[in-house]
């Protein structure tokens, strides 16, 4: 699904003109866009959070010539899909990840001993 699709889908499901949801998408783009640009970070829950990530600069090699090169720092956009998000798209992963965390007992306690 691409942009225009999406506004399309929106249009349909709500009764909007294609006009207006595409306002709308432009709106929730421009904010997610400007708040993670400041630093920020979005969390929507269910679905996931859009935060800024930092890339130290480091030392690599070029590929043609094998010479060293430095590489800038930068900093980059980061999406970490959300718990429902993930289970929506692979439901086995999901049904084994709470298996597996039901499988986990915490261990006893030692009983105390009596002195007589």
């Amino acid at each position: 699904m691409n942009k225009s699709e999406l506004i399309e889908h929106l249009a349909a499901q709500h009764s909007l003109s294609r006009a207006e949801s595409g306002r709308i998408v432009e709106t929730l783009l421009d904010a997610i866009v400007t708040t993670v640009k400041k630093g920020g970070s979005v969390l929507i829950p269910g679905f996931g959070s859009f935060k800024q990530h930092a890339r130290a600069a480091r030392n690599g090699v070029n590929p043609a010539t094998g010479d060293k090169i430095k590489i800038a720092a930068a900093k980059l956009p980061k999406f970490t899909a959300g718990a429902t998000f993930k289970a929506a798209v692979d439901p086995k992963g999901a049904a084994r990840k709470a298996a597996k965390a039901a499988a986990v007992v915490p261990a006893k306690k030692a009983a105390k001993v009596k002195k007589a």
